[in-house]
């Protein structure tokens, strides 16, 4: 996912001069390419992420479409005072990106796990929040906020998830895709999930296919502005609707589809799927970490199945 959007960025850059790249000290095997391709328009800011996003909203400021860029948690709640004051404040066309959502960095503790991050950036106000679900989600995600004014924060994987969503061609913001069609006719449920989680929700959704469910699947690559008419669509629709997230479920993807679902009038219920509001104190890598919190895919089709069964 972080390759291929920096290969954007650099398409993207060869085009538009205005497009600048800031990183914090990190990444260099992966941002290789862009800095040599496009020495004008890169800068290593240091391991000083607050100066970095400082930077980032001046030059924004001055008519640049800025990309700031680091790992876990280090480009979001160690410099959250500058993207608020500096950035979303101003409108500033600054657009976060933070590679190592949830635990991809879980091997080196809890001071690089980024699970709270969703909640925080979304209470922002003016600030997108976008966590694409695979490559191609980010890749159409980039070209589209490159373009778009003001303050976004772009939450991705690591690398090496699989594409699920092979039908994307444009990106639209505040826009839902549906993965999957629930057409059998067994127990109906309708299943939410925004981030690099999707390759694990994807492979629950088969199992439960495989158990007798109608499964009804939806990438939410956008969490804020959220796709209302999507959720109530389902609403209207399902009796259960459950949402999966990389993610504490307290404030996240999960908090914002009850925020909408509180609103409506209608009988579904909502089930959030995610890290039980908790800091993780395993370490291991992101596949064991996922395991060990219930949000693998066999961790996620055994929840909505005993939810069911209830």
């Amino acid at each position: 996912m972080r390759d291929t959007v920096i290969r954007t960025l650099i398409d993207l850059g060869l085009k538009d001069k205005d497009i600048e790249l800031i990183t914090g000290d990190l990444g260099f095997g992966v941002l290789k390419p862009f800095w040599e391709t496009l020495p004008n328009q890169f800068i290593n800011a240091g391991i000083a992420e607050q100066n970095m996003t400082g930077v980032a909203a001046g030059m924004a400021l001055e008519g640049k479409k800025v990309f700031t860029y680091s790992i876990g948690n280090f480009p979001t709640l160690r410099c959250l005072e500058q993207i608020r004051n500096d950035c979303a404040y101003h409108n500033a066309n600054v657009n976060v990106i933070c590679v190592g959502g949830g635990y991809v960095y879980g091997s080196l503790g809890m001071s690089h796990h980024a699970t709270e991050d969703i909640a925080v950036l979304r209470a922002l106000p003016d600030v997108t929040v976008i966590c694409p679900g695979d490559a191609n989600e980010a890749a159409a995600a980039v070209k589209t906020i490159a373009e778009t004014d003001g303050t976004c924060y772009l939450r991705l994987g690591r690398g090496g998830e699989k594409n699920i969503n092979t039908d994307i061609k444009e990106f639209e913001i505040g826009k839902a895709y549906k993965l999957r069609e629930a057409k059998s006719d067994g127990e109906k449920v309708a299943v939410f999930s925004t981030g690099a989680i999707l390759e694990e929700t994807s492979k629950a959704c088969d199992l439960l296919e495989n158990a007798g469910f109608a499964v009804e699947q939806y990438s939410f690559p956008t969490v804020k502005p959220i796709d209302k008419e999507a959720i109530k669509n389902c609403a209207q629709r399902f009796e259960h609707i459950f949402t999966v997230e990389e993610h504490n479920i307290v404030g996240g993807f999960g908090s914002a589809v009850a925020e909408v679902i509180a609103e409506l009038d209608t009988n579904a219920k909502l089930h959030r799927i995610g890290i039980d509001d908790f800091y993780c104190i395993e370490v291991g890598n992101q596949s064991y970490l996922r395991e060990q919190v219930g949000i693998n895919a066999e961790g996620i089709a055994e929840r909505i199945q005993g939810v069911i069964s209830e």
